[in-house]
């Protein structure tokens, strides 16, 4: 549907995965938009102003997002505030996801190709329309290629849950054996049939498994 809000947010070549309103167990007071990327079309538009190699996503999320908010009449929140805000609750409250196979939200237009950049949290109601109710895409996935896809098996699941086994998928990625990975991304992710037109451009993959790549180098590091 057109309304100011979204278009405005999409037009910043963002996009908006959900809306609801906040009552006191989400625990925060408003209305509440929240704003992200599918695809990869956000992450062109940060290639482009920012240099991917040395500057945050996450600073420049927050200077294009905070002000784009205030003029809205909203405030914004992130994921990386402290401490941590619920946005998984947040995006279930939206119908913007579910908890996946492989621990990450699963969108069911998007799949796994999305992210939340922030929340907008309004004063007043929206004149938008309750989300649409959609089924959980990994409840009617039998074959779940996505817990099979990992070279190095870092996602098993059992009656829990499903386990991830961060640090073993790190090694792999720091050792000489993760080229296929890092150079075309995570194999779990591809696996995964539920929006594969959303899928991340190579370099959009490369950008976030090199991050996470670097931070786990560190707290192996410090591990020894």
């Amino acid at each position: 549907m057109t309304h100011p809000v979204l278009t405005a947010i999409t037009d910043a070549s963002f996009t908006p995965l959900g809306w609801f309103q906040a009552t006191p167990e989400h625990g925060v007071d408003g209305f509440v938009v929240l704003v992200g990327n599918a695809g990869s079309r956000m992450y062109a538009r940060f290639a482009n102003e920012r240099d991917p190699s040395r500057d945050l996503m996450d600073d420049w999320c927050r200077d294009e997002l905070a002000p784009l908010a205030q003029s809205l009449g909203a405030k914004a929140v992130f994921p990386f505030d402290k401490p941590p805000l619920p946005f998984l609750r947040w995006a279930q409250a939206a119908k913007a996801g579910f908890p996946s196979r492989l621990g990450m939200n699963i969108h069911p237009e998007y799949g796994l190709w999305h992210a939340f950049r922030a929340a907008f949290i309004f004063p007043d109601v929206l004149d938008l329309p309750a989300p649409a109710l959609a089924e959980h895409p990994c409840e009617s996935c039998i074959d779940q290629p996505c817990l099979s896809a990992c070279p190095v098996a870092a996602f098993t699941a059992d009656s829990a849950g499903t386990n991830y086994d961060v640090d073993g998928c790190a090694r792999h990625l720091l050792s000489g054996n993760g080229t296929t990975c890092n150079e075309g991304g995570c194999l779990a992710r591809i696996a995964c049939p539920v929006g594969a037109d959303y899928k991340y451009a190579k370099e959009h993959m490369q950008f976030h498994l090199s991050a996470f790549a670097r931070a786990r180098a560190k707290a192996l590091t410090a591990q020894t």
